[in-house]
């Protein structure tokens, strides 16, 4: 059984005194384990990082964008590959990892514009022979912490903007699927990144814990559900450091009357089952105004009989397994609460049988459910859509922005006057109009309001150049010095 070690300074590295299995689950074979770093092994990567950082941040910015662009050729080149590695660890279908692929090459593509955002501003002759000029620097070392459900699009987010910005970096991917954030920062490494620029961990709460509280790590980046998000947030910043923590979610899609009823079922099919329901932009609500639900809710089980689950290297596969057996479980039991609770289970997917020892689940629909149900005030992060009804636009818009999540938030309808007051009166970070999963293009930032953010920046694109570094203002005069004098005066604008 293959040893996913750590990847530090440029070598694998790790004893294993400590292990976590690694699963496919599709089999629910064990294929590999991975060494879970002791807090020795993260000071290593953070001491490999300030190390490497001197060296780093003074690489020419032309240097820099060399890599970037080395790295997005590489990427395109190897994606068959890591699209492999990462269906072989998550599950999710393979064309599912190639758009995750292509998804993470979009901000490698931003990133390698790094020139055009690192450009400070100047101004001359603020005051007579004076002038001020600001410049963009990089905070440091900075730790990466990314999810399970995106092994490499959220590292990709997160890595490539703080190496372009000339920070170096620790990133610990999540336990269960680890083996594609070691495959990127070999390719890194082979896009011209010195060693030390972009270390990997693994572990668990042992490692999380050692980069929060250590005093050369100078910056936290995170993605996972909101009850971590909040801890490593305060416990991050309580140590003086700059943190994004990006929460859990509870993605409404709000369907109004007059919506093309087919396209709305389409849509709510692939953005609530897509990769089993484990995305953060998932739909997992369907608001039905008016007498929609009547009309959508058995166009949207029609569609569910012909979905194929089934292993995500199967071509023919649309919706793969679910990470671990222990997630499924707790997914299932959403499903069988929510009858209890008085909801109508419309399809049980909890039913369906699979001839595999993999961790499959059907999809579920859950029509009637109320805000006071679990099924509604739980991130599931599985297969199940629940549909809520309400009788006007206003109480739609009401329900959204009462929920605690903030994250996206979809709109389908004709009328033009009707999304331009949603997109106005909805407290959501992120809104599609006829849109399911409006995840926006690189050259914009990703992030939600409320419990869905910890802290003010956004991930990739140019919030998080601002997040990555710093500015420094600079005032300058060269004076004559035959004109030179002492002046005890507080410095005027004259």
């Amino acid at each position: 059984m293959a040893l996913i070690r750590h990847y530090i300074d440029g070598q694998a590295t790790g004893d294993p005194v400590r292990t976590g299995p690694v699963f496919n689950p599709a089999t629910g074979e064990r294929r590999h384990d991975v060494v879970l770093g002791s807090a020795a092994d993260v000071e290593q990567a953070i001491a490999a990082a300030r190390a490497a950082l001197p060296g780093w941040r003074a690489t020419s910015l032309t240097k820099r964008a060399d890599v970037m662009f080395r790295l997005r050729h590489l990427l395109a080149e190897r994606s068959g590959e890591l699209a492999a590695i990462v269906t072989g660890e998550h599950g999710k279908v393979l064309s599912d990892a190639a758009g995750e692929i292509g998804r993470g090459l979009e901000n490698v593509e931003f990133a390698s514009g790094l020139i055009n955002q690192l450009k400070g501003e100047y101004s001359q002759q603020v005051s007579s022979g004076v002038d001020v000029h600001s410049v963009k620097q990089p905070v440091g070392v900075v730790a990466c912490i990314t999810p399970f459900n995106f092994p490499v699009m959220v590292p990709l987010w997160m890595v490539a903007s703080a190496i372009a910005c000339g920070n170096t970096v620790v990133l610990k991917p999540s336990e269960k699927d680890p083996s594609a954030s070691v495959y990127l920062a070999e390719l890194f490494r082979e896009a011209g990144l010195p060693a030390g620029v972009l270390n990997v961990v693994h572990g668990d709460k042992v490692a999380v814990d050692t980069l929060l509280d250590s005093p050369d790590v100078d910056a936290v980046s995170f993605v996972g559900s909101t009850p971590i998000a909040r801890a490593i947030y305060q416990r991050a910043s309580a140590n003086g450091k700059r943190v994004q923590a990006l929460g859990g979610a509870k993605n409404h899609m709000v369907v109004l009357e007059d919506a093309d009823i087919e396209a709305a079922a389409d849509a709510a099919v692939s953005a609530a089952y897509g990769s089993a329901g484990e995305r953060c932009m998932a739909v997992s609500v369907l608001v039905a105004v008016g007498d929609v639900g009547d009309r959508l809710v058995p166009a949207i089980e029609r569609r569910l009989d012909s979905l194929v689950i089934g292993d995500g290297t199967d071509a023919a596969s649309e919706m793969g397994p679910l990470i671990t057996r222990e997630h499924r479980d707790k997914v299932a039991s959403y499903v069988t609460g929510a009858g209890a609770e008085g909801a109508t289970v419309v399809v049980d997917g909890t039913a369906k049988q699979f001839d595999s020892d993999g961790f499959f689940v059907g999809v579920s629909l859950i029509d009637d459910v109320t805000t006071g149900m679990k099924v509604y005030t739980d991130e599931i992060f599985g297969p199940v859509l629940s549909v809520v009804r309400v009788d006007t636009f206003e109480e739609a818009v009401a329900l959204v922005n009462a929920n605690q999540y903030g994250n996206g938030v979809a709109l389908f309808t004709r009328d033009g006057g009707a999304a331009r007051q949603f997109e106005f009166d909805i407290e959501v970070g992120m809104v599609g109009i006829n849109v399911p999963i409006p995840v926006p293009i690189g050259a914009f930032s990703f992030g939600g309001w409320k419990n869905s953010l910890f802290g003010d920046a956004h991930i990739y694109g140019p919030e998080s150049f601002h997040f990555y570094t710093r500015s420094k203002v600079v005032t300058s005069r060269w004076p004559d010095p035959l004109h030179s004098k002492i002046e005890l005066a507080f410095p005027g604008n004259s």
